[in-house]
């Protein structure tokens, strides 16, 4: 569906995208997983066409965007970064503008704007001004302008930033809809529960950079990150400590805390075996903790840093 080749930007002396490639199948939803600064906008920018790439070439549908712009255009929604909407139209004559760009009829547009509104959990409020709705209900008609003209593709960038936890549900649950129905959605966030629940494939960008990419198991195995088991201990003293590394040598000791971490290659095949080996050593466990690798251990991994650093 899309495929991204060596593309690279650069705003004077500062590498934006050093060359990235990637492919998104049709009907997927891809994520751009990374901080503020890595290049997920730039990256979005470059496939919406208000950015041209350095270098590198962008085919989308069968299309190279550079020579075919206006074609691609006609078949990608985008719900950029921030709100672009009228403040003083209301949310439905906001979708009527937006729509009329697309050259909709107007009957046909009415009926759309209806159906959005309804899908986004807005009908009550369609005759209310913007500037009276809060900035998740914004961003609910940010997304529902975008997909006026059932584009085959919709970049998402950043969407649920300031975003109550309703509107991100409803954000959530209009993305889910829109690609059970085969929209192919780009989607970029540096909210790793976001790209986890959303995405089928993830591309970690980090300073311009992709990473990698595959799917959450794909990239875990690509990483090396491992589930994690905490364990608090009633009574940790020397003997029991040497009894554990005999039978436990992979593991790390705070004592301040009387607790032992150990990494799992499978949290579920191995806790049993760990608690044995301790309690097997004479350690008494007062509590376990456990921690499956996700996107944070992931990016921890492959980066050295955490997202939010």
């Amino acid at each position: 569906m899309i495929k991204v080749r060596e593309i690279s930007k650069s705003f004077g002396n500062i590498k934006a995208l050093k060359p990235v490639s990637f492919k998104i199948n049709r009907g997927e939803i891809f994520g751009l997983l990374g901080p503020n600064g890595a290049g997920k906008s730039t990256t979005i920018n470059i496939l919406n066409t208000l950015l041209e790439p350095d270098n590198g070439e962008v085919i989308i549908d069968g299309i190279n965007l550079k020579d075919y712009k206006s074609d691609c255009k006609l078949i990608i929604g985008v719900v950029p970064q921030e709100i672009a909407l009228y403040e003083d139209l209301s949310a439905y004559d906001n979708l009527m503008f937006w729509g009329s760009l697309y050259h909709i009829p107007k009957a046909i547009l009415k009926s759309k704007a209806n159906n959005v509104l309804e899908m986004l959990g807005l009908s009550d409020r369609k005759n209310d001004s913007i500037k009276s709705y809060s900035g998740g209900m914004k961003r609910r008609i940010n997304l529902a302008s975008s997909i006026l003209h059932n584009p085959k593709i919709l970049l998402m960038d950043e969407p649920t930033v300031g975003v109550d936890p309703q509107s991100r549900n409803h954000i959530f649950e209009v993305i889910e809809k829109l690609n059970k129905e085969g929209m192919t959605i780009i989607y970029t966030t540096h909210y790793m529960e976001e790209a986890e629940r959303l995405c089928n494939t993830i591309a970690i960008i980090d300073t311009g950079n992709i990473v990698a990419q595959g799917t959450l198991k794909e990239l875990r195995e690509t990483s090396g990150a491992k589930d994690l088991l905490t364990i608090k201990l009633a009574d940790l003293n020397t003997t029991t400590i040497s009894n554990i590394k005999s039978s436990l040598p992979s593991f790390t000791l705070d004592s301040n805390f009387n607790t032992l971490k150990v990494e799992c290659a499978n949290i579920s095949n191995e806790i049993l075996i760990v608690i044995n080996h301790i309690q097997n050593a004479g350690g008494v466990i007062e509590s376990i903790d456990t921690q499956i690798a996700n996107l944070e251990s992931i990016f921890l991994k492959l980066t050295g840093k955490q997202l939010r650093d």
